[in-house]
This record gives C-alpha cells, structure tokens and sequence, in this order.
C-alpha cells in the first residue's frame, strides 16, 4: 500500500526530480487537465478534482510517514490538484493555461492567506488543502486577467 501511495503522491514519481519538484508536480498537472479539456465536461471537471483531492490526501498521508516528514518536497499531487483548481471552469488555449501555471506558481510559493494557514492542517488533508486555496486564488487573478485581456483565451 505504501509503495501505491508514494507513486500516487509523487504523481509517478515526478516529484523526485531533482530541482524544483513543485514546478514539475504544476506541469504534470497541466497534462492531467488535458483530460477535462478533451472532455468539454464540468462533470469530468468536478470530478477529476475530487478525486485528485481525496486520493491526494490519503497518498500524502501515507508519503508523510514514508519519507518522515510534513509536507515532504517529492509529494506533487497537491499541485496537480492546485492546477486542475487554476483552471477550472475556464476554457483557455494554450497560452492560458501557461499563464494559470505561472500565476498558481506565484500563490504556491508565497500562499497568501488563508492558504499559509491550511497547510498547518494535519497530514494529507493540509498538504492538499493550501494548494487548493493557492488554486483558487490564481482561477480568480486568471479570470481578471482574461477579462483585461481577453486574447489569453484563443
């Protein structure tokens, strides 16, 4: 079960890349999404994202003991989830979904607040739920950004 979860929460083990695993997590979250743009479905949408956040906080649990620590830097299945969250509901192109990338990057790493106080949460629960809340905060300034500039979606 061990060896499922840490797969699972390193997202086949990309979060072992050796340099900015975070970034690499966001990217393979780029290709997940690829799955509800194929899809043109809320309800693939809705439901990849609640599968993502579930299955990611049981594997990140389990990883936290496994690699013994909080929040260990291989588990990247919470930037997936912070993807799948920037882009939601919004029917970018490519540029656009560069742009969700770059913008969630900026609320992951500074997690304004509340996000810097989920990831105080417990186990699992806490490492999926600041990068849900850095997610949301980068679907709104990406939102604001396609009505400013409203070419980022072609």
């Amino acid at each position: 079960m061990t060896r499922l979860a840490v797969f699972l929460a390193t997202v086949a083990y990309c979060g072992y890349f050796p340099v900015a695993p975070g970034t690499v997590g966001s990217a393979a979250g780029l290709v997940v999404y690829l799955l509800v743009w194929w899809s043109h479905s809320p309800v693939v949408e809705v439901g990849l994202i609640a599968l993502t956040f579930v299955v990611g906080a049981w594997s990140a649990t389990h990883a936290e003991r496994f690699f013994g620590g909080i929040d260990p830097g291989p588990v990247v299945i919470d930037e997936v989830l912070g993807m799948l969250l920037t882009l939601a509901f919004i029917p970018v192109g490519w540029s656009g979904a560069l742009a969700g990338f770059f913008i969630f990057r900026v609320f992951d790493v500074i997690k304004p607040w509340p996000a810097n106080r989920l990831e105080k949460l417990h186990g699992g629960f806490g490492i999926m739920a600041d990068d849900a809340m850095a997610g949301v905060y980068a679907n709104l300034v990406l939102r604001i950004g396609i009505w400013l500039l409203p070419a980022w979606i072609h």
